[in-house]
């Protein structure tokens, strides 16, 4: 019996993701009910981060006016902002949140993981190393937030993905000008531009219509290596 509930599962999960598809033009007489979309943030809330460190907020945009004042700047949204559901701006801390020694990498250490002085010292240690020795990004500005951002897109495919197996759709959207959104959403008292970068875009909602051909990808043999 066990092992018919896994395989039905995998193959739940399998046709959430053929179902799942970038949707450019939602049915704007549907709106996800408030239940289901905080679930899909919950999933981004509970995603893996690399040392645990979360570095990530969640912007949800129901404000019309904030709305169109993005389109101008977001591009990649002008099909989508019409007929969505929800839009989520994603944020990725900076350097300055994520540098070992920060105030913020502290309070997670000791405030969400509950550690105990002597392995709060530890763990900085190695979380030092990681960024000066490992991925050398220690001294980067640019390369630390990079590294946040890359955590961010864990977040961003799991709630894709728990949103395809719920029936919602999405769309994630990278076409904005990173420089005029961020300063954007600075003057509107968004953005602490000082601790935060805008990492990518997400909206969410349902099709108006299914895709007119079926998902495309390359063979499995032209995607895995195996090195035995």
């Amino acid at each position: 019996m066990k092992n018919i509930d896994i395989e039905k599962r995998k193959e739940e999960i399998l046709n959430a993701h053929k179902f799942r598809f970038a949707c450019k033009e939602f049915d704007p007489d549907k709106k996800i009910p408030e239940d289901d979309f905080n679930f899909l943030l919950e999933v981004g809330r509970l995603s893996p981060s690399s040392f645990g460190f979360e570095p990530w907020k969640f912007v949800v945009v129901e404000n019309e006016e904030l709305r169109e004042k993005l389109l101008p700047v977001v591009w990649g949204v002008k099909r989508q902002m019409p007929t969505l559901s929800h839009l989520v701006i994603i944020l990725a801390r900076k350097s300055s949140d994520v540098i070992y020694s920060s105030d913020y990498i502290t309070h997670m250490m000791k405030d969400i993981h509950k550690m105990p002085e002597d392995k709060v010292k530890e763990r900085r240690e190695k979380y030092r190393k990681f960024q000066n020795e490992d991925f050398k990004i220690l001294n980067n500005d640019k390369d630390m937030f990079e590294w946040s951002v890359r955590q961010t897109y864990i977040a961003l495919g799991n709630m894709l993905t728990a949103a395809a197996e719920i029936g919602v759709d999405s769309c994630p959207i990278e076409g904005f000008h990173k420089e005029k959104l961020e300063k954007l959403l600075e003057d509107e008292g968004i953005l602490d531009r000082e601790k935060f970068g805008v990492s990518t875009l997400v909206a969410f909602g349902y099709r108006k219509e299914d895709p007119h051909r079926d998902k495309t990808r390359r063979k499995m043999e032209e995607v895995v290596e195996w090195i035995k």
